[in-house]
């Protein structure tokens, strides 16, 4: 399907999904209290350990767990950006503004940025806003040696996944996104003021020691997880990518955002993110109604779900090749380029 973007480039059983994008007050309500108790519950369990002498090793890998609850309250969050957690717009943005400061993230800044994000995914004529910088191999054989080294350096998984996630919510998030409007320009100061009364309130009235040794390792992990979640959501093999005449937002959905087949209690701690082509297709959809959305319509079964093993090919997946239409590798990529200029220097035989 080309050129189309609604839903009138979408079959049938597309119309049906939208019974599923009725929010639920107390399934939501049941989703904090049952992620936020036991995030408190494991916090409080590292702090009790701290404070009586357990050694740190033993209470480190407690942040594990931690996290995943958090990553969970990052689900919410996410969803209250989409207006699909409640009803109602005002709990919404109610509740996102305050789960987005224990998130570094302000929620209407964040609701636009990702908005775009879904409006221009694997658009290749509208990259850069929300989106994992990703290069067509023309694009990359093209560019200067340092563009090309410093794309090498931030597609590199250890950049990526374990520096990239504290420079983006510690520091990026701390300021508005290009071109911003005045109302989410302002909620971004607003968030930073209450990420630094939060800051502030731990360390004076918990102690400086439990922000440094409990809640950083926590939120560093959150972040790790959830920037990996992102970026296998739309980085993978073979994947999707075209230009704007000939993208559709449904094959970006189906094709261009994965369906990412986790372990039953992983999938539960992300929040169902992993159903992320049917989430690309229907935003309005709260994460408890995906799984139910998902077993409703075959169609949305996919035959090749990505597992978690075949996931991991996903970090050395790096440039998008136009012809081939896939996703490749650096590796694959200089031989290509290789290839290319040998052609040049050899002559056709008589």
């Amino acid at each position: 399907m080309t050129n189309q973007e609604g839903p009138a480039a979408a079959p049938q059983w597309f119309r049906e999904l939208k019974k599923f994008e009725i929010p639920s007050i107390p399934k939501a309500v049941w989703q904090l209290v049952n992620t936020i108790v036991p995030f408190l519950v494991c916090w409080g369990a590292m702090a009790v350990m701290l404070r009586h002498g357990v050694p740190y090793y033993f209470v480190l890998p407690l942040a594990i767990p931690t996290s995943l609850f958090l990553v969970r309250v990052f689900i919410f969050f996410h969803d209250c950006t989409h207006g699909s957690f409640f009803k109602n717009p005002h709990a919404n943005a109610v509740v996102g503004w305050i789960l987005g400061i224990f998130m570094f993230t302000a929620y209407r800044d964040w609701r636009r940025s990702h908005g775009i994000h879904h409006a221009t995914n694997a658009n290749l004529d509208r990259r850069g806003v929300g989106d994992v910088w990703t290069l067509t191999l023309e694009e990359f054989r093209a560019s200067s040696i340092g563009r090309k080294l410093w794309y090498r350096i931030y597609r590199n998984p250890v950049f990526m996944f374990l520096i990239v996630p504290p420079i983006l919510f510690l520091f990026i998030h701390r300021l508005p996104t290009s071109k911003a409007p005045g109302p989410e320009t302002a909620s971004v100061w607003l968030t930073n003021l209450g990420v630094a009364g939060f800051i502030v309130a731990l360390g004076f009235l918990g102690g400086w020691d439990l922000l440094l040794l409990i809640h950083l390792p926590v939120l560093y992990l959150t972040w790790v997880i959830g920037v990996w979640l992102f970026y296998v959501q739309h980085q993978f093999d073979p994947g999707y990518w075209a230009h704007k005449d000939e993208w559709s937002a449904f094959d970006a959905a189906m094709l261009g955002s994965s369906h990412y087949k986790l372990p039953r209690l992983l999938q539960w701690f992300s929040g169902n993110i992993g159903l992320h082509h049917i989430h690309h297709l229907r935003p309005k959809i709260p994460n408890y109604n995906l799984e139910r959305c998902y077993r409703a319509i075959k169609e949305l079964q996919l035959p090749q779900p990505l597992t978690v093993f075949r996931s991991l090919r996903s970090l050395t997946l790096n440039l998008w090749d136009e012809k081939t239409k896939m996703l490749i590798t650096f590796g694959q990529a200089m031989r290509l380029i290789k290839a290319s200029l040998t052609s040049l220097f050899v002559c056709p035989e008589a």
